[in-house]
C-alpha cells in the first residue's frame, strides 16, 4: 500500500480511529493493533513475502538474548548469526541475480560458457530497511546500549511500523522502542502537527515530483531527440523529482506516526541548501547515512587512525551506500563520485566546517558565497544523479556527453507550463522559510492565510493525483525493490 493511494487514504483514518477509541484503554492493544495494522499494510503489496518479514523479526528478536550473554564468545557469535541472517536475506533477494550475471560476464570473456541460474521473483518491498532495523536493534545490545525486548509484539512494531516500513525513515531501537514501550496519549498539538507534515508531503509527491516525472521521464527515456538545453533542465528536474518525491515520503511517514503519538527520526533537513558535500550528506537521507556512520565507519575506524584510513573508510561507505540503494553498477558509480566529491574535504579538514549552522541563519537571504557554495554543490549532486537516474553506466555517460555534443533538436521548454513552475517555487520558498526547523510548518503568521494555503493545497493534490495517476509510485520505492525505472 502506497501513502498516495486511495486505499491508504481509507487505512488510515480506520486504524486511528480504532487506536484512540477502542484499542485505547490498554497499552498491548494499541501495540497489537499497531502491529496487526503494520502487517495488513505491508501485505495488502504481497502477503507471499509476510513470511520472510516475520522469519526476520523473530530471528533477530531470538539473537538479541543471546546477544546480550556476559559471555562475549557466546554474544559475539549471535552477533554475526543475526548479521549473517540480515545480510544473507538481502543477498538472496536483492543481489544473487546481480552477482549471478556478473560471473557469468566474466567467464565469457574469459571464453568460458555456461548458463546461471537466476531467481525469478520480485524483490520483496521494504526489505532493505527491516533488515537494517534488526541489525541495529542486535549492535546496541551488543554494545550495551539497548536491553534484549521481552515482548515480541513491542520488538515486531519497531521493525515493521507501517510509516515506516517500505523506504524508512531507519529508525534506531533506542529512540523508537521506548516510545512503543510507553502508554500514549493523544495530543492534539502533535496530531495538527502530523497533519500538516501529511498534506506537505503529499504536494511535495503528487504536485511537484509527480509533475516533474513526465518531463524527466521524456527526456531521459529519448535522450537522442533533445537539445542540451533540455538535457540539463531534465537533469535538474530529476533532481527536484528524487527530492520531492523522497523527501515527501519521509514528511508523510513522520506526519502518520504523530497521528499515533510516535516522533520519528528527521531524515531531510533541506539538502538543497548545503554548501559542501559533507552538509549535503548531513541532510539527505539522515538515517541512513548516520546509520552507516555508526554501524561502519566507526567500527572501521572513523576519522581517528590518519587520512589514509579516513579516505579508505570513506570510499567504503560511500561505495557501501551506493550499492545499498540497488543491484547496479549504476549505483556504486553514484557513490564512487560522491566519494570523489568527499576528498577535497577530507584532505583539507573541512567536513565539519558547517556541522551547527542554518544557511543565513540570521539573515533574509543568502551572502554572495553561501549562494555560490550551494549552487557549487547542488551542479555536481544533479551530476551524480543522472548515474542514479539511468540505467546503466553508459547510458549515463551517453547522457552527459549530450549535453555538449548535442544530437537532437527537440525542446522540453515548451512543457515548462506554469503547472510545473509555480508548484517548485513554492516548494523551495517555504523549504527556505522552514530551513531552521523542518518539522515547523507554520506557513503565515495570520490563520485565515494558513486555512487558504491548507485548502489551496489539497485542491491541488486531488487534481493533480488524478492529472498524473501514471507517476504514482513513490521513485525511491522503485529503486531500493527493482534496482531500475
Amino acid at each position: 500500500m502506497l501513502f498516495n493511494s486511495i486505499e491508504f487514504l481509507f487505512f488510515l483514518p480506520i486504524v486511528f480511529c480504532l487506536y484512540w477509541f477502542v484499542f485505547n484503554k490498554k497499552l498491548v492493544w494499541q501495540n497489537s493493533l499497531v502491529l496487526l495494522a503494520s502487517y495488513f499494510f505491508y501485505g495488502w503489496w504481497s502477503w507471499k513475502f509476510m513470511g520472510l518479514l516475520m522469519l526476520s523479526t523473530l530471528l533477530d528478536y531470538t539473537c538479541g538474548f543471546w546477544v546480550a550473554s556476559p559471555n562475549r564468545k557466546k554474544a559475539k557469535l549471535f552477533l554475526w548469526l543475526s548479521v549473517i541472517n540480515n545480510l544473507g536475506i538481502l543477498a538472496v533477494f536483492k543481489y544473487y541475480n546481480f552477482f549471478a550475471q556478473q560471473f557469468q560476464t566474466g567467464f565469457e570473456k574469459l571464453g568460458l560458457h555456461f548458463d546461471v541460474a537466476l531467481l525469478n521473483i520480485a524483490l520483496p518491498v521494504g526489505i532493505s530497511f527491516y533488515t537494517f532495523h534488526g541489525m541495529s536493534y542486535v549492535f546496541d545490545i551488543y554494545r550495551e546500549q539497548q536491553k534484549p525486548v521481552k515482548n515480541f509484539v513491542d520488538y515486531a512494531v519497531f521493525v515493521s511500523f507501517f510509516p515506516l516500513l517500505v523506504a524508512g525513515p531507519i529508525e534506531r531501537a533506542n529512540h523508537l522502542l521506548p516510545q512503543v514501550q510507553k502508554k500514549r496519549n493523544f495530543n492534539y498539538g502533535q496530531g495538527v502537527e502530523g497533519l500538516k507534515l501529511i498534506l506537505w508531503g503529499l504536494f511535495k509527491k503528487i504536485v511537484v515530483a509527480d509533475t516533474i516525472a513526465v518531463m524527466v521521464n521524456t527526456v531521459f527515456n529519448q535522450s537522442t531527440d533533445y537539445n542540451s538545453i533540455s538535457l540539463l533542465i531534465a537533469a535538474v528536474g530529476f533532481s527536484i523529482q528524487i527530492y520531492g518525491d523522497f523527501s515527501g515520503y519521509s514528511d508523510i511517514a513522520l506526519g502518520t506516526a504523530k497521528l499515533f503519538g510516535f516522533e520519528l527520526l528527521s531524515n531531510f533537513k533541506f539538502p538543497y541548501f548545503s554548501r559542501n558535500t559533507a552538509e549535503f550528506w548531513k541532510r539527505w537521507h539522515i538515517s541512513l547515512s548516520s546509520w552507516f556512520r555508526d554501524y561502519l565507519y566507526i567500527p572501521l575506524g572513523g576519522s581517528k587512525q590518519g587520512l589514509n584510513k579516513t579516505i579508505r573508510n570513506t570510499f567504503i561507505i560511500f561505495l557501501v551506500s551506493g550499492f545499498w540503494h540497488g543491484a547496479n553498477w549504476t549505483f556504486i558509480a553514484w557513490g564512487l563520485i560522491h566519494a570523489l566529491g568527499f576528498l577535497p574535504l577530507l584532505i583539507s579538514g573541512n567536513t565539519r566546517q558547517t556541522d551547527t549552522m542554518v544557511v543565513a541563519e540570521n539573515n533574509i537571504y543568502p551572502t554572495l558565497q553561501e549562494l555560490f557554495k550551494m549552487i557549487a554543490t547542488f551542479i555536481f549532486v544533479t551530476f551524480a544523479w543522472i548515474f542514479f537516474r539511468a540505467l546503466t553506466i553508459s547510458d549515463a555517460i551517453q547522457f552527459i556527453l549530450q549535453i555538449f555534443t548535442p544530437q537532437g533538436n527537440h525542446s522540453i521548454i515548451p512543457s515548462l507550463k506554469a503547472t510545473i513552475i509555480i508548484p517548485v517555487l513554492g516548494l523551495f520558498y517555504f523549504d527556505w522559510r522552514f530551513r531552521k526547523n523542518e518539522r515547523n510548518l507554520n506557513f503565515f503568521s495570520y490563520r485565515i492565510l494558513n486555512w487558504t494555503l491548507y485548502l489551496s493545497l489539497s485542491v491541488s493534490i486531488i487534481l493533480y493525483f488524478f492529472e498524473n495517476q501514471n507517476a504514482s509510485d513513490f521513485i525511491y520505492f522503485q529503486f531500493y525493490e527493482e534496482t531500475n525505472l
